[in-house]
């Protein structure tokens, strides 16, 4: 199994550190960026970052991940609640995926409460801050290790 990783991060991540900081932090996406990818050399795991506000942005990289990559890492923010067509190309990946949320989204708004995304995901970490990534990502080495 390929040891290569995608992190996907959807729409207004780009503002994390700034944006609501008494719910999701002062750690910013390039800090989470960098504490991935040394965290992805300890494992030896190769990483391919990306964020977007786009949504099809997000199933291009999903359907890229489909012929190179072991596993994907997701924060599909407020696509979460919205995107039966991210679930749909998360759908067409053989890979484990994982899907993170900062915070805890049931502890939030009803609208929060339901995720499309979780119909496919193989496991979900929220209300874990940033440090939910790095849980994923061991979980990932762990999964690609015993294949």
């Amino acid at each position: 199994m390929s040891r290569l990783v995608y992190v996907l991060n959807g729409p207004n991540l780009n503002l994390l550190g700034k944006r609501q900081p008494h719910i999701y932090g002062h750690t910013t996406l390039a800090d989470v960026e960098a504490e991935c990818r040394a965290l992805a050399g300890e494992l030896k795991l190769e990483l391919r970052f990306h964020q977007s506000n786009r949504e099809y942005e997000i199933i291009d990289w999903v359907h890229e991940a489909r012929e190179t990559a072991g596993g994907i890492v997701i924060n599909p923010a407020a696509f979460t609640h919205t995107s039966v067509a991210v679930l749909d190309a998360l759908n067409a990946f053989d890979g484990p995926v994982f899907e993170v949320h900062i915070s805890n989204v049931h502890k939030r708004e009803a609208f929060r409460h339901h995720s499309y995304v979780s119909l496919r995901a193989d496991g979900v970490i929220a209300g874990f801050g940033t440090q939910g990534y790095a849980l994923a990502l061991r979980r990932l080495a762990t999964l690609i290790d015993e294949k």
